[in-house]
């Protein structure tokens, strides 16, 4: 009887992994298609990045990872930390230092109580320079102070490496930089909050303040000119050129397209759109969704803990394996690996069965050692010796 339910279970092991083997070579190859090497078009930015925004994968950089001057897209961060840090309904009263910082202005008046919420209205619709300067005193009372919080909030939370923040702003300092890789994953991590994308995408709105009554619009034009946009901001001051950095979304992809040191703000929209056009017409998101299972050569099976995207040319031949250690992986054509996620380890149900029933060590005899040897006895009364030497009798 004991021979027969081992070879039950070896049988369904065997139907199991052949399923599996059969489902993903099935689904795991598509058309062969071109690569990132086939890009071949004129930009006129100094620093430009197209990344996919749900995976995170880089389609195409060219001196991405530079080190530039931002201008107003500083904005991007100064309104997340608001968002996720504060309390939109608080409200702030705003100084005479905060009314006197130069540049695009909400024309805030000294004295003025504005919630926190149209603070990053301003910010992000009209580029506020007061506005941001008046956060940045709400939450730290001075401008230095808040950009600690800035960096601390890029390097930890969202893991980027090379940017420093001086200002909420991006009012020049030689000091206040980042990269295109870098506003491309705060960006990343920016698109996920809801209330962000709210405001990054609002084209107008009513602007009633004590100092100015109007109607205020989105500096960000390709709200307007290119279909599927949704953000985010742009920028400009003389030393960084003009900088934009854009999110768009077609069906199910979705794109980040980040542009620096532009010599007109002509020149930055068209390499934005040359981008997103690239991205959209020669790439592909794929998606794997949570609670798929995978099961190693050795057997092991692993779970998928949340959604995997990947994104991958149109028309790309690529495979999927499990690796050693629980490593899902993503290869193109030429087997390379293109992206990658670690799942999750499901313990067998034996395992735990057999983790159950390892004694408790005490130092004193109690109900522990007590249940310990009625669990053995158990045991071995269900599943007797078949062979001498299988399971030691207690005497």
């Amino acid at each position: 009887m004991r021979h027969l339910f081992r070879v039950s279970i070896l049988l369904f092991l065997f139907f199991v992994s052949l399923q599996f083997s059969v489902q993903t070579n099935a689904s795991a190859f598509v058309s062969e298609g071109e690569t990132l090497n086939d890009a071949h078009f004129h930009l006129n930015s100094e620093s430009v990045l197209l990344m996919d925004q749900l995976s995170g994968q880089v389609l195409y950089s060219e001196h991405g990872d530079k080190k530039m001057y931002p201008a107003s897209i500083t904005k991007i961060i100064t309104a997340l930390i608001a968002i996720e840090e504060g309390d939109l309904d608080d409200i702030v009263t705003v100084s005479k230092t905060a009314t006197e910082v130069i540049g695009t202005r909400v024309y805030l008046v000294e004295g003025e109580e504005v919630t926190l919420r149209k603070l990053v209205q301003g910010l992000m619709i009209n580029s506020g320079n007061d506005a941001g300067t008046a956060i940045a005193e709400h939450f730290d009372g001075n401008e230095e102070a808040f950009a600690e919080r800035m960096n601390r909030f890029v390097q930890v939370k969202i893991g980027v490496e090379n940017t420093h923040f001086t200002n909420p702003h991006g009012l020049f300092d030689k000091e206040h930089y980042t990269t295109a890789y870098d506003m491309a994953m705060i960006t990343k991590y920016a698109m996920e909050n809801e209330k962000f994308r709210d405001v990054a995408s609002t084209k107008e709105l009513e602007w009633i303040g004590e100092g100015w009554e109007t109607t205020i619009y989105n500096h960000h034009r390709l709200l307007w000119d290119y279909p599927g946009t949704t953000g985010v901001k742009n920028g400009y001051v003389s030393q960084s050129g003009y900088t934009l950095v854009t999110t768009a979304e077609r069906d199910d992809q979705q794109l980040i397209a980040v542009t620096l040191n532009a010599p007109g703000a002509s020149f930055s929209y068209n390499d934005t759109m040359t981008l997103l056009d690239y991205g959209f017409e020669h790439f592909k998101t794929e998606k794997i969704k949570a609670g798929e299972r995978f099961v190693d050569s050795d057997g092991k099976e692993y779970e998928l803990a949340k959604d995997f995207y990947f994104s991958i040319p149109e028309d790309e031949l690529f495979g999927i394996s499990l690796e050693e250690g629980g490593v899902l992986t993503v290869t193109n054509h030429n087997g390379e690996p293109v992206a990658e996620k670690h799942l999750k380890f499901l313990v067998p149900e034996d395992d735990m069965l057999v983790a159950s029933q390892e004694p408790v060590s005490t130092e004193k005899e109690g109900k522990g050692n007590i249940f310990a040897r009625w669990w053995a006895s158990l045991i071995e009364w269900i599943s007797p010796a078949e062979e001498e030497g299988a399971f030691a009798k207690s005497t």
